[in-house]
């Protein structure tokens, strides 16, 4: 149960790829099945959205920003633009 909570986007994207190929590969299945599955698909990609906005929230009010960028480790002389 703790990966789950950890990597919810992982367990949902795999998830989603198995439930394409299955639908693809396996013509014989109603499409009703198909679009439930769909429409449970979109509501649990919902739920995967959330938490990992909840868990970007807490990791931005537990720890600091970052101040600089990787642009500003390079030599303030040197022109980024300059054709070499």
């Amino acid at each position: 149960m703790k990966f789950a909570t950890k990597h919810p986007a992982r367990i949902y994207a795999v998830f989603v790829a198995a439930l394409a190929l299955v639908a693809h590969y396996v013509p014989s299945l109603p499409s009703a099945l198909v679009l439930a599955l769909a429409a449970a698909v979109l509501g649990t990609g919902e739920a995967v959205q959330r938490t990992e906005d909840t868990k970007t929230a807490q990791a931005l009010a537990t720890e600091p920003a970052p101040t600089g960028t990787a642009d500003q480790a390079e030599s303030a002389d040197t022109d980024p633009y300059e054709v070499l």
